[in-house]
């Protein structure tokens, strides 16, 4: 499914990631199984080989480029859609602790098939991500979350930041175009605070990981309902 190994590894390398013939067997069966069950479940517009390994998967995988992740640490992919970024994540670095939330039970159907093939561990969560994160199981619990969507910073933060310990991160994937100053005002909020802001580009096309760092407790009264958010952002 994937071009041939010689050719992902020269094309993560560009990058300084390194893969092997078992990360890639991976990734070919990742692949290989988007596509198929694309067919029937829309997970994502992208189907073309070549493409997929490079908005995909090295995509996914330049998040260990632009931030350090510890050994062993755990991360809540928030709104995952078909696994982006962190199965290629926990691909690439095995020892991460990964946690699946998605609203749509097809997609989270779907993971759950993907990670028996990949035989990688995960735990999956079907539900929305404001009522999960008022969980005493899940507030607060995770080193890292992360998003790779088109919602704005202020509506991201208000999803993520919940889930994150002090002195974790949220970890945001963005296109280069959005006025990231407009959700200051909600990153201090929920208790962060912006450390870094990283462009890249990843052949020809421009992107953006925003690092927020957590420094204090997030108001019990964060997140609101999906009405109150969509009416009014922080």
């Amino acid at each position: 499914m994937l071009p041939e190994f010689e050719l992902c590894c020269s094309e993560f390398g560009l990058f300084g990631i390194e893969i092997n013939e078992e990360i890639y067997r991976k990734f070919d069966i990742y692949a290989d199984f988007l596509v198929k069950y694309n067919e029937n479940v829309n997970l994502t517009a992208i189907t073309d080989p070549h493409e997929i390994l490079r908005k995909h998967f090295i995509d996914s995988a330049l998040i260990t480029k632009y931030v350090d992740i510890p050994l062993n640490s755990s991360i809540i992919d928030v709104g995952t859609g078909a696994g982006f970024p962190s199965v290629p994540l926990k691909i690439i670095r095995p020892d991460i602790k990964i946690t699946l939330l998605d609203s749509l039970n097809k997609r989270i159907d779907f993971l759950k098939q993907l990670c028996d093939k990949l035989e990688i561990e995960a735990e999956f969560i079907h539900e929305r991500a404001e009522n999960v994160s008022k969980l005493s199981e899940y507030r607060e619990k995770f080193d890292f979350s992360c998003a790779r969507a088109v919602a704005n910073m202020s509506l991201l933060s208000e999803l993520c930041i919940p889930f994150v310990k002090i002195c974790g991160s949220f970890i945001a994937m963005k296109g280069p175009s959005e006025d990231l100053s407009l959700g200051d005002n909600a990153v201090k909020t929920l208790g962060g605070q912006t450390e870094s802001v990283s462009d890249y580009d990843i052949f020809d096309e421009k992107r953006r990981i925003v690092k927020v760092k957590k420094i204090s407790q997030t108001p019990s009264k964060y997140p609101r309902n999906s009405s109150q958010i969509k009416k009014k952002t922080l």
